[in-house]
């Protein structure tokens, strides 16, 4: 594996009481290597969602340890979370988030702005992007005059201007149609592939999960099974993963 961007160790996040306890996750372990696209899998209320608030640092653990490029991020507080979300996490969202009054570049530009890089490297990391998304004709342009796929293309890259450790994406596809979500996903991979982005995305649909090179599957707050895609079609590792998801049982239609 290559450099571990995250390392998770035996994390616990527990709600309620002693008299009602809830254990959200319990005792997960994994690590996440420079340029893997990993997907985290699980129905609804396996803890999958909970787990990536604890590594975004929406959330925090009840015990273990979350390391961002060796620093313990659980350790964090105040201007310091905002400085960590800020500079090592990138977000995807759904509903791409785009400022309507700036123009594609403004948008992209925006973090690295409020960060106080120079105007000459903004440019430059903004066009190198633009370029590798295939979005360099809309830079000028406001969000209204975009179609859906170009408006996602800018978020993403949005996402990734600032080079954060990690690109953050819980459940891309939910609310977006087939031809969307293949679009976004299509993109994410993209990301991965081209400029190298370290990508963990939360999905409780397997044919957004085929997309990711690993897969690890949650139930009942642990790890309960792993997946590596290795060289497998996205069609073949699709099939292993529906495997895996009627094994898992209970909530299978919301897996799938």
């Amino acid at each position: 594996m290559n450099d571990t961007i995250l390392q998770v160790d035996d994390i616990q996040k527990y709600y309620g009481n002693k008299g009602n306890l809830t254990k959200a996750v319990n005792h997960i372990s994994f690590s996440v290597g420079k340029g893997e696209f990993l997907g985290i899998m699980g129905a609804s209320g396996s803890g999958k969602t909970t787990l990536l608030n604890c590594i975004s640092t929406i959330d925090s653990v009840t015990s273990g340890h979350i390391y961002v490029e060796g620093k313990d991020i659980t350790t964090l507080h105040g201007g310091q979370l905002s400085d960590f979300r800020g500079q090592k996490l990138g977000f995807i969202f759904q509903d791409f988030n785009l400022l309507d009054t700036l123009t594609a570049e403004e948008n992209i530009s925006l973090s690295l702005s409020i960060a106080g890089v120079k105007p000459a490297q903004i440019q430059k990391r903004v066009r190198q992007i633009a370029e590798a998304l295939n979005i360099s004709e809309v830079l000028s342009k406001y969000p209204y005059q975009m179609s859906g796929g170009q408006q996602q293309r800018v978020a993403a890259a949005r996402a990734i201007v600032a080079d954060p450790a990690i690109v953050l994406a819980d459940e891309p596809t939910g609310a977006l149609d087939s031809n969307s979500s293949r679009m976004l996903l299509t993109m994410l991979t993209e990301l991965n592939e081209r400029l190298d982005a370290t990508i963990l995305m939360v999905t409780h649909d397997a044919f957004s999960a085929s997309y990711c090179r690993r897969i690890l599957f949650i139930k009942d707050g642990k790890i309960f099974n792993e997946l590596n895609r290795g060289n497998d079609s996205r069609k073949d590792f699709f099939a292993k993963i529906l495997e895996v998801v009627s094994v898992l049982g209970g909530e299978q239609n919301d897996l799938v």
